[in-house]
């Protein structure tokens, strides 16, 4: 509530839902212009977006799935209304506010359709944190928009940001869907230059769009997890030792007794709080498997029974029995020390050496074939896969920020610019966690193109068919565009195999470069060009809902172009467009309609057709009719009577 006159345009239910945030119970966040940040979402507007076959690459499968689009992210998530509510995993590395890496332009405040990108901000900017949660808050409000109801986000971050990050996560996705907050380790030596303490790790905040229906995958087991499994006693499967205990033994007492070792004769009890985890007939059997016979006994050991459960005396449960050798432990070592020279061992031993407490065999066949993710990720843990290319790395050391700076200039050369880059394993790693097989991956900071690079290695390397979406601006005053000079070279020389270094290997795929142009109202749409409004109509129709699952396919033919045709869809039904220019464009008459089934006869079309035009002068039941610009407007998320950007929320 910074800015008091902001306040009369706000609805109704955004103005009840800040009263409720200012005055309900729990920590709120505040921060000048905030109720502008909050608005800057709703009234960004979309816009055009047009294909340039120059930077596109690949296959036809992999163009028709991935996106590459270049323009600032927010107009871009504005634009993605077809993907809006249908993303899993949004995956991102926005700028850290380190100084000179990120622009604000005041006029946003009022307009965030202005085109100018801003001044960059400076580590000096005393407002640079409040400049940067005005840059982020609408952005952050759009990534959730875009998510399924199992979808998540994971942004990564570093210091200077992380706790105002964090809140507005808390706000925006409400702290009981926040899932982690894993720590990488971005180098493993310190730094000189610091007078206290040196950093060496930065942050991945992963938040669920809901909780309940996010899915966490299990990783991969590796060769070294699998490498702590042997087979020291000659048993035919290897194996690990393992706790024969677990918890809760006090809501399990039957499950806390003695145990008496067959070497030494001592009796061994659950470690406190705890009861053993394997069912008492087959503690027995593992047990006689020593050479020796046990019986159940009584030993009148409540009060020992008592303190290991963590229960009162009055309250620990009577006749619980233990397991007791039933020969002479002379015998019964003997008998135990044979078997242990001879082996294999039974599934409960004693240590290698027989002399320590009841452990467990646990074999490798029956270990799940992953493992649940930690908060922490050392170094080692993203290392740079082999297997997408044999790649000698300049530097000893892999898997922190400079490995992704030396995976980059393999691929593109040394001068790329970018100091920081994530290492390719670890974005890698966060995908096979959070983003399903056959899912989608968005990343509206995309770079250098790390993203996408990812994606691509993993269905190579899995046989998955994940798709991407990547967004980028780049610094178009120093006469390039990231988008261009970097993302799409990187992107297509992953695809190509054509390497920096020389040693890269093709990548199957494939993705469209797009450009964000004018954005989208009634009186840029009726002043565009044909070939723009061709473009504008193929996105429009694809938007909705109801058609979303059509696949629009581009209609094109060698000889003389068709006049109405662009684009079929699924069910082989033509969409058709009587536009000429802004100046010249015929409406839908009679003689329109029958070179209208002329061209679907040419092109062996359905008789259904889906014909935009300016007005309908002819009126027939196998015409599906779309009035330019009201149905476009309608298509884009904007209200026809506002032209408002409308998002859900």
């Amino acid at each position: 509530m910074d800015d008091i006159t902001a306040l009369e345009d706000l609805p109704v239910e955004q103005l009840i839902e800040m009263i409720r945030e200012k005055t309900g119970a729990g920590v709120n966040l505040s921060f000048p212009g905030k109720v502008l940040a909050r608005q800057l979402g709703r009234r960004v507007r979309p816009r055009n977006q047009r294909p340039i076959k120059k930077y596109s690459a690949g296959d036809e499968h992999g163009r028709a799935r991935n996106l590459l689009i270049e323009g600032d992210n927010l107009q871009a998530l504005a634009s993605l209304y077809r993907e809006r509510g249908h993303v899993d995993l949004i995956l991102t590395d926005p700028p850290y506010n380190t100084g000179g890496d990120f622009r604000y332009n005041d006029k946003w405040d009022a307009d965030p359709n202005d085109p100018d990108m801003g001044e960059f901000v400076g580590s000096d900017d005393p407002a640079k944190h409040t400049k940067w949660m005005k840059f982020m808050y609408p952005r952050l409000q759009m990534m959730r928009s875009m998510l399924k109801p199992s979808g998540v986000l994971a942004i990564c971050i570093d210091h200077r940001e992380l706790f105002h990050l964090g809140q507005m996560l808390d706000e925006l996705f409400g702290e009981e869907n926040r899932l982690a907050i894993i720590n990488w380790q971005k180098s493993y030596s310190p730094r000189s230059d610091k007078s206290h303490v040196s950093t060496a790790t930065e942050y991945v905040l992963v938040y669920a769009r809901n909780e309940a229906r996010a899915k966490t995958a299990l990783l991969s087991r590796d060769e070294e997890m699998d490498a702590r499994y042997q087979a020291r006693d000659g048993d035919r499967k290897v194996w690990k030792s393992g706790d024969l205990s677990a918890g809760k033994a006090d809501k399990n007492q039957p499950m806390v007794y003695a145990i008496q070792s067959p070497f030494t004769g001592e009796l061994h009890y659950p470690p406190e709080g705890r009861c053993w985890s394997l069912a008492r007939a087959q503690v027995k059997r593992a047990l006689e498997g020593w050479g020796t016979h046990y019986v159940e006994r009584d030993l009148s050991d409540e009060a020992e029974r008592a303190r290991v459960a963590g229960v009162s005396a009055s309250s620990v449960q009577r006749g619980v029995k233990a397991l007791m050798l039933a020969d002479p432990i002379d015998v019964a070592a003997a008998r135990a020390k044979e078997k242990l020279a001879t082996g294999p061992w039974p599934i409960v031993y004693f240590g290698i050496a027989g002399k320590g407490r009841p452990q467990h065999k646990r074999y490798l066949e029956n270990v799940k074939r992953g493992v649940v993710p930690m908060t922490y990720w050392a170094d080692d843990d993203h290392e740079f896969p082999e297997a997408l290319g044999s790649i000698s790395w300049e530097h000893a050391e892999s898997g922190h920020s400079q490995t992704g700076v030396d995976e980059l200039s393999a691929v593109v050369g040394r001068d790329h610019g970018f100091r920081t880059v994530k290492p390719l394993r670890l974005i890698q790693k966060i995908i096979q966690i959070w983003c399903p097989p056959t899912g989608t991956v968005l990343d509206p900071f995309a770079g250098s193109g790390t993203t996408g690079h990812a994606v691509l290695g993993l269905n190579e390397l899995s046989g998955s068919d994940r798709r991407f979406i990547l967004v980028e601006q780049g610094r178009p005053e120093r006469g390039d565009s990231y988008a261009r000079a970097l993302t799409a070279v990187r992107l297509t020389r992953v695809i190509s195999g054509d390497w920096a270094n020389g040693n890269g290997k093709p990548l199957s795929g494939g993705y469209t470069f797009k450009a964000l142009e004018k954005k989208v109202d009634a009186k840029t749409l009726l002043l565009m060009e044909r070939d723009e409004m061709v473009d504008t109509v193929i996105a429009s129709h694809s938007s909705t809902g109801s058609r979303r699952a059509a696949v629009l396919i581009p209609v094109e033919r060698d000889a003389e172009p068709y006049a109405y045709l662009v684009a079929k869809n699924a069910s082989n039904e033509g969409i058709f467009l009587v536009w000429a220019g802004p100046d010249s464009s015929p409406d839908l008459t009679e003689d329109v309609y029958e070179a209208i089934t002329e061209e679907a006869d040419a092109a062996g079309l359905a008789d259904n057709y889906h014909v935009y035009s300016r007005r309908n002068l002819f009126v027939t039941d196998d015409v599906i009719w779309y009035q330019i610009p009201d149905r476009i407007l309608s298509d884009f998320g904007l209200d026809v009577r506002t032209e408002s950007f409308t998002e859900e929320a």
